[in-house]
């Protein structure tokens, strides 16, 4: 049984999903969680890149959340669909403490690190699964796929927040991760692979919107 109401329940390629209110995906007949763009030891790869110091607890804080997430589930499988990592030497950078913690998340269901243009090493590019593509990156034409890497986001009352986008070829999935930026759900190259269905706000509760917005 799945604890929480805060999802919402919608059909993409002929599967039946959930978009929960924490940016997870969950998939029933599967019993699949889904995640996308943790971007885990961010700010060890600023620091050492010499950008922006960030204070150095993102990535405790975005496991805590994901290991949150399994006990709400309990998938049989859980996926993550690339920039698990912000770029692959961070995945070596992890504290003792923040590896036990992956290391044990990853031990209690089976786990499928998929790769990402911050972390190629992290996996296979993709993997198909019940008619569906499951990627870091849409690829037009070549759907449907479940994907992240764009981080979208929608401002609603004036307040951004990540978003799922739902669309006949493509399901984007928000950033999982502490401190990640976003781009706007209607960007260019984001209305272009969805430029209908749905919006699925994240929250305390799922909150889905028409695209276009009416």
């Amino acid at each position: 049984m799945i604890e929480g109401g805060a999802g919402y329940g919608f059909r993409f390629g002929g599967q039946h999903l959930v978009a929960r209110g924490s940016g997870t995906l969950y998939w029933p007949d599967q019993d699949m969680l889904i995640a996308a763009d943790l971007h885990l030891g961010k700010s060890e790869r600023m620091a050492r890149r010499g950008g922006t110091l960030l204070p150095p607890f993102e990535t405790r804080e975005t496991l805590a959340r994901l290991g949150a997430e399994l006990t709400a589930t309990r998938p049989a499988r859980l996926v993550l669909l690339g920039d698990i990592f912000d770029d692959d030497l961070a995945a070596h950078a992890l504290t003792e403490t923040d590896r036990a913690t992956l290391d044990a998340i990853a031990a209690r269901v089976e786990t499928l690190f998929l790769a990402g243009n911050h972390d190629v090493a992290s996996g296979p590019v993709d993997w198909a699964c019940a008619g569906l593509v499951l990627r870091h990156i849409a690829v037009s034409g070549q759907g449907p796929d479940i994907s992240g890497h764009y981080h979208p986001k929608l401002s609603l009352a004036g307040r951004s927040r990540p978003v799922f986008l739902v669309g006949r070829d493509h399901l984007i999935l928000p950033a999982f991760g502490h401190y990640t930026g976003g781009l706007a759900h209607d960007a260019p190259v984001l209305r272009a692979l969805v430029p209908a269905g749905l919006a699925v706000l994240t929250g305390r509760r799922a909150l889905p919107l028409p695209l276009p917005l009416r």
